[in-house]
């Protein structure tokens, strides 16, 4: 009975209390892709993601019935940092549905405009006036979504003193951009305002070094995603002088007749929800000791020992990496190691790809240029023996007749492929029961080299992962002068989940590799599960930046790179990285093996 009361109590005083229009409510996921193709539309930078934003915490004056519902402490608003664009998970501010997705697409605008938000009040007036000078079909919209936010704006009536001067001048702020220099101070914060952008919440993260950024990444690592949005954190300093220093009073303790029996609910769930707790948090605390025992063994623990790592072959190659900050090639600040699965035994096809491999490799063969044999030419191989006949037997017809030789030309397909596959921990996810995605990743790996040996074009397979910059491990699959056979094909099949996806030293690396072959076209094609990311400063735009100029610079010398990947998301950041017609995005992943050989010949410009 309690709890059916408390059920009821609880849905009036929330229905008392609530200020937003739920029927209206509109999702950032279902308009997410076309908002981030808005915002670099609109100037935005190109190297920025569209995320979902936490709602943030303001001490606003709350009526009785949201105090006692303790609502109205948070609210949803936008503001972005050098990483993303951080937009509401959902609006539900206007009656109607059209309003609240039109208040989407005016803060992404209003984003675009400003990058930074130093000055709240006149920052915002002056971007609103500058959107609505260079883009006045956007003027309509705003006085629509103006108007509807005024509305819904506390009445200058109910208010008091220097709270109602500063509502009032917000209220003229909106009403009319760029009529108020400055906002009266008043107690606890404004209600927020929905068609503006907000500063990017403080973080008290500290300042580190290069090294420190190297060992640890930097600020953007310090948070974690959650159904599609970032935490706040900020660094915690443990390591003070008086750790391990209790003091108490005794009597403050509880003794043995003092204690309190609580009947524990039996329906408890004794496993605790980590993902909850840390979905309720503001904001995730996170330590500044360096010497985290337990992280540091677990690191070590999951990286093979020499033994059983694959052989490293030489001693690395040094390459660039591009700093967006800098706007510089920072140089020789990667190593690439070559590795190569020395135990890897030799294997045939596997018996369930083997009609799939043989049906594909005779589809291939068609492509294969037959040897031709001209006749009477100035120059060739051999003597034409029925020219020489004719000129010899009948030499009044053929007095001019000099041509005795047979050519026998081999007509070569001029095309080189480079294959190169992400073989990242994220790979070792499942499908199903019985497969996992690096098995796919390895049956399109097989099935491509067996329909490639097929047109006896010149083709190389390498994979890659990575564990920050000082270790980006490259596989070597099959090179270019390595004929396809059993070797490759059980180093194919020894290929396991990796690391991280340090995406820009791999390319360069492939790109160098591939602009050795003389074929006129040369492909770079990447298979890939998801977006550039480390552990280090490569997470986020950092890493979106440098592989988009690494595949700039594949491009620049000739090469033709594009990217297969499997990624559900791809279409937000793989046309800034590879362009509209450099990607292709695979919905059903068990297809895969089968597409590949499939896109090969399309992109090649080939029939099979």
């Amino acid at each position: 009975m309690e709890e059916f009361v408390g059920e009821i109590w609880h849905k009036l005083i929330t229905r008392q209390s609530r200020t937003d229009f739920v029927e209206a409510r509109v999702e950032l996921a279902g308009l997410q892709s076309q908002l981030a193709t808005y915002f670099r539309a609109l100037g935005g930078a190109p190297g920025k993601s569209v995320e979902g934003a936490e709602l943030r915490p303001f001490a606003t004056q709350r009526k009785l019935a949201q105090r006692v519902a303790g609502s109205h402490r948070r609210f949803p608003v936008c503001w972005q940092d050098e990483r993303s664009l951080k937009l509401p998970l959902s609006l539900a501010c206007f009656e109607e549905p059209e309003l609240n997705e039109s208040l989407f697409f005016w803060l992404t605008a209003l984003a675009a405009q400003q990058p930074q938000v130093r000055h709240w009040l006149v920052d915002n007036q002056q971007a609103t006036l500058a959107l609505l000078q260079k883009r006045p079909g956007l003027a309509a919209g705003y006085q629509r979504l103006a108007a509807a936010t005024l509305a819904n704006r506390p009445s200058l009536d109910s208010l008091k003193g220097v709270e109602r001067e500063r509502e009032a001048a917000l209220q003229q702020a909106i009403r009319e951009p760029g009529s108020v220099a400055v906002l009266p101070r008043a107690k606890g914060d404004p209600l927020p305002v929905a068609l503006w952008i907000y500063p990017a919440p403080l973080q008290v993260l500290g300042v580190a070094s290069d090294d420190d950024l190297n060992d640890q990444g930097d600020g953007a690592k310090a948070s974690e995603t959650l159904e599609g949005s970032r935490k706040q954190a900020e660094r915690t300093d443990d390591g003070k002088e008086t750790d391990g220093l209790l003091v108490f009073k005794l009597e403050c303790l509880f003794s043995w007749t003092e204690q309190v029996e609580l009947d524990r609910p039996q329906e408890e769930d004794l496993d605790q929800d980590l993902s909850g707790v840390a979905e309720d948090l503001d904001i995730i605390s996170l330590s500044r000791q360096r010497r985290a025992g337990s992280a540091r063994i677990k690191f070590d623990m999951d990286l093979p020992s020499v033994h059983n790592d694959d052989l490293p072959v030489g001693e690395g190659t040094r390459l660039p990496e591009w700093d967006y900050r800098k706007q510089a090639l920072i140089e020789d600040f990667c190593l690439l190691q070559p590795m190569l699965a020395d135990d890897a035994l030799p294997a045939a096809i596997p018996e369930e790809l083997r009609a799939q491999a043989r049906a594909l490799k005779n589809r291939f063969s068609l492509l294969r240029p037959e040897r031709r044999v001209q006749k009477r030419q100035p120059q060739g191989d051999e003597i034409d023996l029925d020219a020489w006949m004719d000129f010899v037997t009948q030499p009044a017809k053929n007095q001019t007749q000099q041509d005795f030789y047979l050519d026998r030309n081999q007509p070569h397909r001029d095309l080189a492929c480079l294959l190169l596959a992400d073989l990242s921990m994220s790979t070792d996810a499942g499908i199903n029961g019985d497969q996992r995605v690096i098995d796919l990743i390895r049956d399109a790996m097989l099935l491509f080299a067996e329909a490639l040996s097929g047109t006896q074009d010149p083709f190389a397979i390498y994979g890659f992962s990575s564990v920050k910059n000082k270790q980006v491990r490259y596989q070597l699959l099959k090179n270019f002068n390595e004929r396809y056979g059993d070797e490759a094909r059980g180093r194919i099949l020894a290929v396991k989940p990796g690391f991280y996806t340090r995406m820009g030293a791999a390319i360069r690396q492939s790109s160098e590799i591939l602009k050795q072959q003389p074929a006129q076209q040369r492909l770079l094609l990447i298979l890939s599960d998801g977006k550039p990311n480390d552990i280090d400063r490569y997470e986020g735009r950092y890493g979106i930046e440098d592989t988009r100029r690494a595949v700039l610079e594949s491009k620049q010398a000739g090469l033709q790179p594009f990217c297969v990947t499997i990624d559900e998301q791809g279409n937000d950041y793989l046309p800034y990285l590879f362009g509209d017609q450099g990607f292709a995005v695979v919905s059903d992943l068990a297809r895969l093996p089968v597409l590949l050989p499939r896109l090969y010949l399309n992109l090649t410009g080939t029939q099979g």
